[in-house]
């Protein structure tokens, strides 16, 4: 499908995504978490683009981070100090886990960009001083984009923004939930390109596209067969054999909780409401992830709904290496998982170290116990 060929491309390339962006008159501001509002961004007139760990080996930035923190950090990292973020005209960093804050202080004192923010959105979101704080955040956001950009961003503006990024949720939310009634329609890898190449390509182009997408989608044949339903639950999965290595395996994708799949587009903006107030209270609303709290059983009951949902036979956890927020919520999520009668598996991943390999034979006897 030629507009999936174009997603992937973004992925494959991204300099050369951002360099197409800027000569249509956007420069490049780079987000590394999915709690980056990106609808205030646009609306400052830059385009805002997902940072994914590096494709290099990873030299540079062991002068800088302990060895223990996770690819993902490092790996950006490296980049950056590589010069392969050179593209950038700044960076915006939610606040999240100890090593990405740990990325920020080093970015900031590095000073290589013209335009950099901290963004510390409350941790605990179902409380109403909570509401009131993540607008307070996002308002001051606003004015540093206005400072960094010369021009005052209007309600308009946002406006315009959250239905561009709306149209991209909505159109993914439907290629998910026609790949979970037909399993296989498209592939894993292809389905998951679908989402980076959106955080990372021009926002109209990329809504234009997926709408093809779901339209040829909505016209084409379920494919035959019963392969077992899964879920994917964690953080970011930047390995697209992965995807290929599940369906080998006997297994279909059916849903996930990742902040690289459904979590980012999980719920939309208002469209009816004051802009930043409906931007917070998205934020608010969607699924969490464990930077978040909503609730002491709020992902563990968020899990459960869908595999219930997507009638799935199993949960697995994708486990990035030494993501300690991840790592500390799955005791809990697998003890749920256990009492709900929800088999499940977590893998430990690293993106900079091939393990196609060891996942595949065990998704092999995973499947084979399913």
């Amino acid at each position: 499908m030629k507009e999936i060929d174009r997603f992937h491309a973004a992925v494959n390339d991204t300099p050369a995504t951002a360099l197409h962006i800027h000569r249509a008159g956007r420069k490049t501001i780079g987000y590394l978490c999915s709690y980056a509002p990106e609808e205030i961004i646009y609306a400052a007139g830059f385009h805002p683009m997902r940072l994914f760990s590096s494709r290099h080996e990873i030299i540079l930035a062991e002068n800088h981070l302990q060895s223990y923190c996770c690819s993902l950090v490092r790996g950006i990292l490296e980049d950056s100090l590589a010069g392969r973020l050179d593209f950038l005209e700044g960076t915006v960093f939610p606040h999240t886990c100890d090593s990405m804050q740990r990325l920020s202080d080093i970015w900031r004192m590095n000073g290589k960009y013209r335009f950099f923010a901290d963004l510390v959105l409350p941790a605990k979101l179902n409380t109403k001083s909570a509401a009131i704080y993540m607008e307070k955040v996002l308002t001051r956001f606003k004015e540093d984009l206005e400072t960094a950009s010369g021009k005052k961003i209007t309600d308009t503006d946002l406006s315009e923004a959250i239905a561009v990024c709306n149209r991209i949720r909505r159109h993914l939310f439907f290629i998910y939930e026609w790949h979970s009634q037909h399993p296989g329609v498209i592939r894993g890898a292809d389905l998951y390109a679908l989402v980076k190449g959106a955080m990372i390509m021009d926002k109209k182009e990329a809504a234009d596209l997926l709408a093809g997408v779901a339209g040829r989608l909505e016209q084409s044949a379920p494919p035959a067969g019963r392969a077992k339903r899964l879920i994917l639950s964690g953080s970011v999965c930047d390995t697209p054999d992965i995807f290929d290595a599940v369906e080998k395996a006997g297994g279909a994708i059916v849903g996930d909780d990742l902040c690289t799949g459904r979590r980012w587009f999980d719920s939309l903006v208002p469209e009816d409401a004051p802009p930043l107030s409906a931007i917070a209270q998205r934020f608010r609303n969607r699924m969490t992830c464990p930077a978040k709290h909503a609730g002491l059983t709020a992902r563990a009951d968020t899990l459960v709904s869908l595999v219930r949902k997507h009638q799935a036979d199993g949960v697995v956890f994708l486990m990035l290496k030494f993501c300690d927020p991840h790592a500390f919520d799955y005791p809990y999520l697998k003890q749920v998982l256990d009492e709900q009668g929800i088999k499940s598996m977590a893998f430990e991943m690293d993106d900079q170290q091939s393990s196609q390999g060891q996942f595949s034979t065990r998704m092999e006897t995973f499947i084979h116990m399913l």
